[in-house]
C-alpha cells in the first residue's frame, strides 16, 4: 500500500540519520509544514525559510532575471547547502546524510489566471560525508483555488524527499512515487533531472521517457547536446516546426522533409522571429511500444541519431494531432507548423482519432487548428503506378473533399515540393529488409550516423 504523505514524514522524522534545511518561496511552506504536522520534526529539520520579499531573496540568493526558475532554484540550493555543512557539518558530519530541500513557485494569486508552476529540488548526500547529489523537478499546478494548489505542491515536495532516500536506484518507482496521494490532474511534471555525485553516467533522457510514460506529463523534451529542458521555457516565444515520425529507422528523407518545409515555414513569420525558429522532431509512445513495453535502449538509438544530426527531441503521448498542437500552442505564442507525410494526412481523416470528441472530425480540425497551426504536407509516390501524390491532388475522403480544399485554399494545409523523389521510394520497414537480405543500397536511404542504429534495429525486427 501507498503510505500516506503523513506516514512518509513520520518516518524521516525518525530517521536518525538524515538532517536538513527546507527554503520555500510562493506557495508557503507547505512542504516543511507537512513534516511538522507529522510529528518528531526535531529529528530531522534543522531550518526552515521563506523569503518572499524580493528584495529580501535578493540578499540571501542574489540578483535574479526571473524568480522563478531553474537558475534561481541552483542559487537557493547552493546557498543552503554551503551553510548547513559550514554550520553543522563539524559538529554532526561523520552521522548525518545532509540535505537542503528548496521550490520556487508561482501559485494562484489574488485575481490572477495565469500558469501556475514551480521548481523543486533537493542537494543530498548519499551517505555521511559524500558530496552533493541534486535532483530538481518542474511541476505545474493544475488545481484552480491557491490552497488546493498548496496542498498538492507539499504532498509532491514530501514525496521528492521520501523518494531521494528511498527510491534513488529505482527510475519507475521513484517517478511514479512522485504523485503518491494526488488524484490524476492535479499536477503534472514535466522535467526530472539528477546531477551530481553517483549521477555522473546517468542518462536524464531516461527520466523524461519515464515521465511521459508513467503519464505525468504529455511531453518533455531534450536538447541535440542531450541536456533535458522544461518544454514551455525552452519554446517561450519562439515559432516551432514540429516533425512527426517514427524514425525507426532514422532515414534521409526525415531530414529533407525537414529541409524543405523549413522555407515556407519561415517565409511567413515575421522577420524578427525567423532567428528564432526551432526545429522539433516528434517520436511519440505509440512508435516506441514493442510488444506494449517500451524498450529504451530502442529509444536512445533513435534519439541519439537525431541528436547527432543536431535535432531537438521530443517525446510525447499525443497521438491526436490536435493534443500536439494543443501542447505546443500552449509553450509558445509563436506559428507552430507540423510536418507530415500524404500517410499521416490520410490518417486526420479517420474516425478513430475523433471518436471521443462530441464534435467529431470538424471538432478535431477545429482544435487543431485553432492557434493557427499550419500543416507542412511532403508528396508521397506509388511504387505500384507511379503516381505522386501531393498535397494539391490528395483525394480526401468523399464526405469531407469540401473541408479539405478549404483547409489548401486558406494556408491551413500547405505542400511541400520534393526535389528528391528517390527518397520517396522506401520506407523503414524497407530498409530493415534490405539489410537482412544484405542489400548494401540502404546505405544510401541512412545517413551514416544512423547506420549502427538501423543494422541492430533490423536485427531485432528479424529474430
Amino acid at each position: 500500500m501507498i503510505a500516506t504523505t503523513y506516514e512518509k514524514a513520520l518516518e524521516l522524522n525518525l530517521d536518525p540519520q538524515v538532517y536538513g534545511t527546507f527554503a520555500e518561496i510562493g506557495a508557503g511552506q507547505e512542504t516543511g509544514n507537512c513534516f511538522f504536522r507529522a510529528s518528531g520534526a526535531a529529528g530531522l529539520v534543522a531550518k526552515t525559510i521563506s523569503a518572499y520579499d524580493m528584495t529580501m531573496s535578493d540578499a540571501i540568493y542574489g540578483h535574479a532575471e526571473r524568480y522563478v526558475s531553474a537558475a534561481r532554484l541552483g542559487s537557493m540550493l547552493d546557498h543552503e547547502y554551503s551553510i548547513l555543512l559550514e554550520r553543522l557539518g563539524p559538529k554532526r558530519g561523520a552521522d548525518t546524510t545532509f540535505f537542503s530541500f528548496c521550490n520556487t513557485v508561482r501559485a494562484r494569486g489574488w485575481k490572477d489566471n495565469g500558469e501556475c508552476h514551480g521548481w523543486l529540488g533537493i542537494r543530498f548526500q548519499m551517505k555521511p560525508g559524500d558530496a552533493p547529489s541534486d535532483i530538481i523537478l518542474h511541476v505545474r499546478l493544475l488545481d484552480n483555488r491557491t490552497i488546493d494548489q498548496m496542498e498538492a505542491l507539499g504532498t509532491i515536495g514530501v514525496n521528492l524527499i521520501h523518494s531521494a532516500f528511498r527510491h534513488r536506484g529505482h527510475l519507475l518507482k521513484f517517478v511514479e512515487s512522485l504523485v503518491d496521494n494526488l488524484v490524476a490532474g492535479r499536477v503534472e511534471v514535466d522535467l526530472l533531472k539528477f546531477t551530481g555525485h553517483g549521477y555522473g553516467f546517468f542518462d536524464n533522457r531516461l527520466c523524461a521517457l519515464q515521465l511521459v510514460e508513467s503519464g505525468l506529463t504529455d511531453a518533455t523534451m531534450f536538447l541535440p547536446d542531450g541536456e533535458v529542458v522544461q518544454p514551455a521555457e525552452a519554446l517561450y516565444h519562439r515559432p516551432v516546426l514540429l516533425l512527426r515520425g517514427s524514425f525507426d529507422p532514422v532515414m534521409k528523407v526525415h531530414l529533407t522533409m525537414l529541409d524543405q518545409s523549413r522555407g515556407g515555414f519561415t517565409a511567413s513569420l515575421d522577420e524578427k522571429d525567423r532567428d528564432k525558429a526551432i526545429e522539433l522532431c516528434e517520436i511519440s509512445m505509440h512508435n516506441l511500444l514493442r510488444e506494449r513495453r517500451i524498450d529504451p535502449v530502442d529509444f536512445l538509438d533513435r534519439a541519439d541519431a537525431l541528436q547527432l544530426l543536431g535535432k531537438t527531441v521530443l517525446v510525447s503521448r499525443c497521438a491526436e494531432f490536435h493534443r500536439i498542437a494543443a501542447f505546443l500552442n500552449r509553450c509558445t505564442n509563436k506559428p507552430v507548423g507540423i510536418v507530415l507525410s500524404i500517410g499521416l494526412l490520410n490518417e486526420l481523416f479517420k474516425s478513430k482519432w475523433s471518436e471521443n470528441l462530441a464534435g467529431g472530425l470538424l471538432e478535431s480540425f477545429g482544435r487543431l487548428f485553432k492557434q493557427g497551426v499550419t500543416l507542412h504536407v511532403f508528396p508521397w509516390k506509388n511504387r505500384r503506378t507511379g503516381e505522386l501524390v501531393t498535397a494539391e491532388t490528395f483525394r480526401a475522403p468523399e464526405d469531407s473533399v469540401h473541408l479539405y480544399r478549404h483547409f489548401l485554399a486558406h494556408g491551413r494545409i500547405v505542400g511541400v515540393v520534393c526535389e528528391d523523389e528517390a527518397l520517396l521510394g522506401h520506407t523503414g520497414r524497407d530498409v530493415c529488409r534490405m539489410i537482412t537480405a544484405g542489400d548494401e543500397t540502404w546505405r544510401d536511404l541512412v545517413p551514416e550516423v544512423a547506420w549502427t542504429m538501423a543494422k541492430r534495429h533490423a536485427q531485432l525486427r528479424s529474430s
